[in-house]
């Protein structure tokens, strides 16, 4: 007789009638867009920003802009890698956030020394974080909203970086017209605290992951191992007799 497969029985998680898969997400869509709108807001005036100490040097502004984007590609690729075989969502996450913030200040700190390479090498391990950061935000919000489509989650995660992008670019710029580029600086600084503080907050409620382990295809694989660990024994025994 074969075993009922039907998904029903597998796929669909406990969800409590008034509790919402998205409402779950909603703890990442701040954080990440936090992150996002800051990355928007100092690309967007990173030339400024490196005129107003470095005059004339309009073309190496456009290499340090060029330096975070590469450097964003390859800690996107490395972070992705990295969780494909952790599956440690909130703890990547929250380690990745932490070291966006820490390049974020050594950036803020270093930018006025007059050095432009110490500008391009703190710009580029912060976009390394920085971008790196963005794939595993969405990958843990897709988590965490669970069986909701991924469109609808990636659309508000990208709603959510827009919006802080818009805010994070206008208030910075005028930041930097008033008082200057660190304050302005200091101003990301303070919202990816804050991002980080919330990263560490979130439950690692892990619907995917919890889903994919109860497929029929996983249930058959644990129920042969199971028949064929007990069948082990009683060979043994049939052999020493």
């Amino acid at each position: 007789m074969c075993p009922d497969l039907h998904p029903s029985k597998y796929v669909q998680l406990p969800l409590s009638s008034s509790s919402s898969p998205l409402k779950g997400g909603q703890e990442a869509f701040s954080p990440l867009g936090l992150n996002a709108g800051a990355f928007y807001a100092l690309s967007t005036l990173l030339n400024r920003m490196v005129i107003w100490h470095y005059p004339g040097e309009e073309v190496n502004a456009g290499r340090i802009g060029l330096t975070i984007v590469i450097a964003g590609m390859l800690g996107a690729v490395i972070s992705g890698i990295w969780l494909d075989r952790s599956k440690t969502y909130k703890e990547t996450t929250l380690v990745v956030y932490i070291m966006t913030l820490v390049g974020m200040v050594v950036y803020t700190f270093t930018l006025n020394l007059g050095h432009l390479w110490v500008v391009f090498i703190t710009a580029g391990t912060m976009g390394f974080f920085m971008t790196g950061y963005l794939p595993l935000g969405f990958e843990f919000a897709v988590e965490l909203t669970y069986p909701e489509s991924e469109g609808i989650s990636s659309g508000l995660l990208n709603i959510s970086a827009q919006v802080f992008g818009i805010i994070f670019t206008i208030s910075q710029g005028q930041i930097i017209d008033n008082y200057g580029t660190k304050p302005g600086n200091i101003f990301l600084c303070v919202f990816l605290t804050l991002g980080a503080a919330l990263t560490a907050f979130i439950k690692a409620d892990l619907r995917r992951q919890k889903a994919n382990k109860e497929t029929p295809e996983n249930k058959l694989q644990e129920e042969e191992e199971e028949s064929n660990t007990s069948k082990v024994p009683t060979a043994v025994s049939e052999d020493h007799l």
